[in-house]
C-alpha cells in the first residue's frame, strides 16, 4: 500500500507544480490583506470538486478585518467510511510584501530550473500545495480510509494569526473531538520536524515629557532623552543578562538558543503622520518604543516582564521627572510537542521511508500558528513540517524546489495513513 501511495504522489507532479504557481499568482499581501477571498475560494473550489465539504469563515472583528479586506478563511473536510481520527493540514495563505531586489516577477509563479519562484513560494504556498497533493494522492490510492481529513487555508499568520487560526480555534475548529492531529507545512526543511517555538512578548514602552518650544527646551521635558536612558540601561544591563540565558530546546539557528530582545521601532515627538522634511518646533512630550522579547521554555513570563519593569522602575527612582507606561501587545508561551506524540512519530516514519535517515527535531526561533492551536484549541498533537528552506522566506527571488515538494508530499501522505489507521506510536 505504501508504494501505491508514493507512486500516486509522483503521478501528480505536474498538478503540484501548477497548483503552486496558481497559488502564488494570488497576491495575498499582508498587510493589508489583499486577495484573501479569491485565493480561499480557489482552494475551496478545487477541494469541493474532489468531494470535500467546504466552509468559508470570516474572522469578523479581528484586527484588519474590513469589508474591503475581509479575513476569509477556508476549511475543507472529507469523511472516511468509518469512524476514526481527524488529521488536519493547516497552511496560511497570506504573504509579506515583495520588497525590492527581485529579478523575477514575484507574483507570476515562474517555473525554472526545478524550482517555482514567487513571493510565498517557500513561505508557505509550496507547503500548502504539497499538503493538498498529499491528500489528493492518498484519496486516490486509499479511498477506503477511516476517520476524516481536513485542509485549511488561513489568513494573517504573518501578522499574528488573529484573523485566521486564532479566530477558528476560538470557534472550535482546532479542538477535540473535531480534530485530533495537526500538521502545519511551514518551510522548516523536508527532513526536519518542528516541535514548536520559543515564547514571545511584544510590548510598547512610552516615556512621558512636557511639550515646550524647541528654542527653549529648558522649559519642557524631553521624552526622547528619557527613552535614551532606557536604551542605555537595556544595553548595559538587560542585553548581557539575556545573552547568558541558554535553553535545552533544539532551537535553530544556534544563535536563537538564548533569550533575545529586538527593538522593533521607536517614535517620538510629532505625530506619526507628520510630513517628513518639515521642521519639528516642539520639545517632544512622548516617545514610544516597541519591543519584541523572545524567551525560552525555562523562563516564566512573569520574570520576562519583570526584568524590563525593574529597569523602568529603577529609572523612575533615579532620574528626575522620569515617568513611563508599558502596554502588552501580545504574549505567547513557548510550546514544544513531545517527540513520542502520534503526529511526530507518524511524520518521522515518513521521513525515514523517503530519506533513509532519522529526522532532525527542531524548534522555531519565531512563533507560527501552532501557538493558537495549543493555547486556544488546547490541542497539543501539532507540529510544523513542510518543504522549503526557511532562510529563503521573505527574501527576494523566493523559491521552493519541486523535488522537495514531491518528497514532502510523500512524507505527509505516509504520516496521514499512519495517523488515520492509529498505527503511529
Amino acid at each position: 500500500m505504501r508504494d501505491k501511495i508514493l507512486k500516486s504522489v509522483e503521478s501528480l507532479e505536474q498538478s503540484l507544480i501548477d497548483l503552486t504557481s496558481d497559488l502564488i499568482r494570488f497576491p495575498t499581501i499582508n498587510p493589508p490583506g489583499e486577495a484573501y477571498t479569491p485565493c480561499a475560494e480557489f482552494i475551496g473550489e478545487r477541494l469541493r470538486k474532489r468531494g470535500f465539504s467546504v466552509e468559508f469563515a470570516r474572522g469578523e472583528g479581528t484586527p484588519g478585518d474590513t469589508d474591503r479586506y475581509p479575513r476569509t478563511n477556508v476549511v475543507a473536510r472529507i469523511e472516511g467510511n468509518r469512524p476514526g481520527a481527524c488529521v488536519h493540514f493547516n497552511s496560511h495563505i497570506d504573504v509579506v510584501e515583495a520588497g525590492e531586489g527581485w529579478t523575477l516577477d514575484p507574483f507570476a509563479g515562474i517555473v525554472k530550473d526545478g524550482r517555482v519562484y514567487g513571493r510565498g513560494a517557500c513561505d508557505m504556498k509550496g507547503g500548502l500545495a504539497a499538503s493538498i497533493i498529499a491528500v489528493e494522492a492518498y484519496l486516490e490510492a486509499c479511498p477506503d480510509f477511516p476517520g476524516a481529513i481536513e485542509i485549511s487555508g488561513t489568513v494573517d499568520e504573518e501578522s499574528g494569526g488573529f484573523g485566521g487560526v486564532a479566530y477558528l480555534a476560538s470557534k472550535g475548529y482546532f479542538s477535540k473531538p473535531r480534530v485530533d492531529h495537526v500538521i502545519i507545512p511551514e518551510p522548516l526543511n523536508k527532513d526536519r520536524i518542528c516541535l514548536g517555538h520559543r515564547g514571545v512578548w511584544w510590548a510598547e514602552i512610552e516615556t512621558k515629557g512636557e511639550i515646550a518650544h524647541g528654542s527653549m527646551p529648558f522649559l519642557g521635558d524631553c521624552a526622547v532623552r528619557h527613552m535614551g536612558t532606557v536604551l542605555e540601561a537595556f544595553e548595559r544591563d538587560l542585553f548581557p543578562a539575556l545573552d547568558r540565558k541558554q535553553t535545552t530546546m533544539p532551537v535553530v539557528p544556534e544563535g536563537a538558543r538564548r533569550s533575545t530582545l529586538n527593538l522593533n521601532s521607536i517614535h517620538g515627538g510629532q505625530t506619526d503622520d507628520f510630513r517628513p522634511g518639515l521642521p519639528s518646533p516642539n520639545v517632544p512630550d512622548w516617545c514610544r518604543l516597541t519591543i519584541d522579547r523572545r524567551f525560552l521554555l525555562e523562563e516564566k513570563i512573569e520574570d520576562v516582564k519583570g526584568e524590563v519593569v525593574e529597569i523602568l522602575d529603577r529609572l523612575k527612582r533615579e532620574r528626575s521627572k522620569f515617568d513611563y507606561e508599558i502596554r502588552d501587545v501580545m504574549e505567547v508561551r513557548p510550546t514544544m510537542t513531545e517527540r513520542d506524540a502520534p503526529v511526530v512519530t507518524a511524520v518521522a516514519e515518513g521521513i525515514r521511508a523517503i530519506f533513509d535517515r532519522e529526522p532532525d527535531y527542531v524548534i522555531s526561533p519565531g512563533t507560527y500558528d501552532q501557538k493558537h492551536v495549543a493555547r486556544i484549541g488546547h490541542l497539543f498533537d501539532c507540529i510544523a513540517y513542510g518543504p522549503g528552506i526557511l532562510d529563503l522566506a521573505h527574501r527576494p527571488d523566493e523559491w521552493v524546489g519541486i523535488q522537495d515538494m514531491i518528497q514532502s508530499a510523500q512524507v505527509m501522505a505516509i504520516g496521514l495513513d499512519l495517523l488515520l489507521h492509529g498505527t503511529a506510536r
